[in-house]
């Protein structure tokens, strides 16, 4: 179930962040496969998930190591949130945004679909 959907722009690349409501792996597995399928022209598909204390996942989808999962996870945990599923899908603008900038890029766009 979409629990809230965010946008965050930096430098021409846009971030677009839904968070879902889970209960398994297997549907947020499911509704990772949904997110690529259905942006199959972005150039990235980053997520993170939550089932429990001692349950979680990233995907930095080839961005660089740390910059997007755990960006996105750091932001879950932020808002105290379990059985979530946060997917935040880039299109590219063509300016580099560095580590830092592709960590606050991710935080806020989940922070953002969190929120909503």
């Amino acid at each position: 179930m979409l629990l809230g959907k965010g946008i965050y722009k930096s430098k021409g690349s846009k971030f677009l962040a839904f968070a879902e409501s889970i209960t398994t792996e297997d549907e947020a597995k499911d509704l990772i496969a949904g997110y690529k399928k259905r942006y199959h022209d972005a150039r990235h598909v980053c997520y993170a998930y939550r089932l429990g204390p001692d349950l979680w996942r990233t995907k930095d989808d080839g961005e660089p190591h740390g910059t997007a999962g755990l960006p996105i996870l750091r932001s879950i945990d932020a808002q105290k949130k379990d059985n979530v599923l946060v997917v935040v899908v880039r299109y590219f603008g063509g300016t580099l945004l560095g580590t830092g900038g592709l960590m606050v890029a991710y935080r806020e766009a989940a922070k953002e679909a969190l929120l909503s």
